[in-house]
């Protein structure tokens, strides 16, 4: 019996672009035949074609000196993909530090080639230690096809899309969607509300994790059409958790760094104004540290490249000297809420010295210490944590207590942080320790630009709207007045009920079709970012919780002063005028 999977028409021609083979392949399975399929790109355009940059490149930096902000003609006021919004008014007088991840924060990847190389070694991970069909290796992967802010639901092989009410706007199984009635049936209208949250859920809430969640989708996809060889008998989470579990290995191994470090500029954007920003903070007198999960060797090669430009034999320790503190092997989000022990790396050999160096003795249990400060290994105050020659000093691990004791703060609103991932840099040190918080959104750029080529048609959606809810309300007073035979002249009653609800279902489509358009036209799958439907994404609503300010590059800051004081703008309900 011979089965050829195909496109299912325009629509999901487009949407199983993501299950493409180099090749067909024709696999045997028990008495069947299936004949894969290659993409076929129907009348709605590929994501890889999609108008414009989904990751724009940082913005460059202008010539006239390091204090950008100062030039007031020429930046005041600041065009949109230039700003820094607000959720929560701050201060920067009253920050002491100011702390900067490194991946997707100081660092910008070219995801059409980094998270190309990371499918591909996940794969390669796959099939060598795992024990998955070669047939992996005709997978290709689109890196537009997915974006932040996604739930996987690992037990059901779905990705979804949910509003800040936790309500399932999208829902595709692998890269098929889910009908309306299947998506209410499971999500929706199915006894109590999911929190999506671990353990039976994923969140794609960082841009290291869109490979991987292209990859199980595919994985889906070969699962369910019983691709020869695959391992059938493994559920879809289990799916997952070894997906999960050949990406750590590519992170381990080196496999993915090694790459980096032989051509940075084929997977690193260049930023110049990275530079100018740690300049300016440490000139407004607040101490600068880095802490990211990188261990000391690649975050080595990544700094160089930021920097100076540098890799290879040229690189050198001279982009120690734009920092106060460096620490590598953080682990966070536990950096944040557990102690680790703590260690000093030496730059040039890339060896670990204990810091521990004869310290009296810590007494049993944290408790029986009166200061948390006195269990730190950490050298203590400004004037111990620089080499002699001016360069930050590096650790690998500690915690806060150990960077706290370094930087000579306290917790509270002393430090801002400055990440890319909302639970790994921003929930976790807002939570628990108060740190001010700046949330990196690379999408946001693009989002800003199309959100302005697209006002009119936002516009149009607001009339209709309400143009709708006015014609909605005439239409119920008249059906009541038919009901309830309150007139007498029912026969003109009726052409005016007509009449009023063909208005009603001709806006009401005019609306659906061009609310469609609008959000395809940021994404033809997920749409819009920051929304889901009318309502603020998931995305969004932890963006708002958790991220004091945001922006979609590190580099905006050179265009305010380090003293700037942020306002938020006057919260809203529905009733405000």
């Amino acid at each position: 019996m011979g089965i050829s999977i195909q496109g299912f028409g325009r629509k999901s021609d487009f949407m199983r672009a993501g299950y493409q083979l180099r090749r067909v392949v024709s696999i045997q399975n028990s008495s069947y035949r299936f004949s894969r399929f290659t993409s076929m790109i129907g009348a709605k355009r590929s994501v890889t074609e999609r108008e414009g940059e989904e990751f724009m490149p940082p913005p460059p930096r202008p010539e006239q000196g390091t204090s950008v902000w100062e030039i007031e003609s020429a930046y005041s006021p600041l065009e949109a993909p230039r700003r820094i919004f607000c959720n929560r008014s701050l201060n920067m007088g009253s920050i002491k530090a100011v702390g900067f991840d490194m991946d997707y924060t100081l660092a910008s990847y070219k995801p059409e080639t980094f998270e190309t190389l990371a499918h591909e070694q996940t794969v390669d991970k796959l099939v060598k230690h795992f024990g998955y069909p070669k047939a992996l290796y005709d997978l290709t992967f689109d890196y537009r096809y997915m974006t932040r802010g996604l739930v996987i639901d690992k037990e059901r092989g779905n990705v979804l899309k949910v509003d800040r009410h936790k309500y399932v706007k999208l829902a595709y199984h692998g890269f098929a969607p889910l009908s309306r009635e299947e998506r209410m049936d499971q999500y929706n209208t199915a006894g109590p509300q999911f929190d999506f949250e671990e353990p039976e859920f994923a969140l794609i809430d960082t841009l290291f994790s869109l490979a991987e969640a292209y990859l199980f989708m595919q994985l889906v996809e070969m699962k369910d059409a019983a691709v020869a060889g695959f391992p059938l008998e493994k559920s879809y989470s289990e799916l997952y958790r070894e997906v999960r579990g050949a990406v750590d290995l590519c992170h381990r191994d080196g496999s993915i760094k090694r790459e980096v470090a032989k051509t940075p500029q084929k997977y690193l954007y260049s930023d110049p104004g990275i530079v100018t920003v740690l300049n300016m903070i440490r000139e407004s007198g607040k101490k600068v540290f880095l802490a990211t999960n990188s261990l000391f060797d690649y975050t080595h090669v990544v700094m160089n490249w930021l920097i100076e430009q540098k890799s290879g034999k040229d690189r050198d320790e001279k982009w120690l000297s734009y920092f106060d503190v460096v620490v590598t092997g953080c682990g966070k989000p536990r950096f944040f809420t557990e102690r680790k022990d703590l260690f000093e790396v030496q730059p040039s050999t890339f060896t670990l010295l204990n810091t521990e160096g004869g310290s009296p003795m810590i007494p049993i249990g944290e408790d029986d210490l009166p200061s948390q400060l006195l269990g730190s290994t950490a050298p203590e105050g400004c004037d111990h944590i620089h080499a002699k020659d001016g360069r930050a000093r590096v650790f690998q691990g500690g915690s806060y207590i150990d960077l706290h004791k370094m930087l000579g703060v306290r917790p509270g609103g002393e430090v801002l942080y400055v990440g890319d991932h909302i639970y790994g840099d921003v929930l976790r040190s807002k939570k628990d320790l108060g740190w001010r918080t700046l949330l990196v959104i690379p999408e946001l750029e693009t989002e800003l630009h199309k959100m302005a080529s697209l006002q009119s048609q936002f516009e149009e959606l607001s009339r209709l709207r309400q143009q709708r809810s006015a014609i909605d309300d005439q239409l119920q007073r008249l059906e009541w007045k038919l009901e309830n035979g309150s007139t007498e002249d029912t026969a003109g009653l009726k052409y005016i009920t007509n009449n009023f609800r063909e208005q009603s279902d001709s806006i009401r489509a005019r609306h659906k079709q061009l609310l469609k358009e609008y959000h395809e036209a940021f994404h033809p799958i997920w749409g819009q970012l920051m929304k889901t439907g009318y309502k603020n994404s998931r995305y969004a609503h932890q963006t708002e919780r958790f991220a004091c300010i945001y922006t979609s590059h590190v580099s905006n800051l050179m265009f305010y002063s380090p003293m700037n004081k942020f306002k938020a703008r006057m919260d809203s309900m529905a009733h405000d005028m």
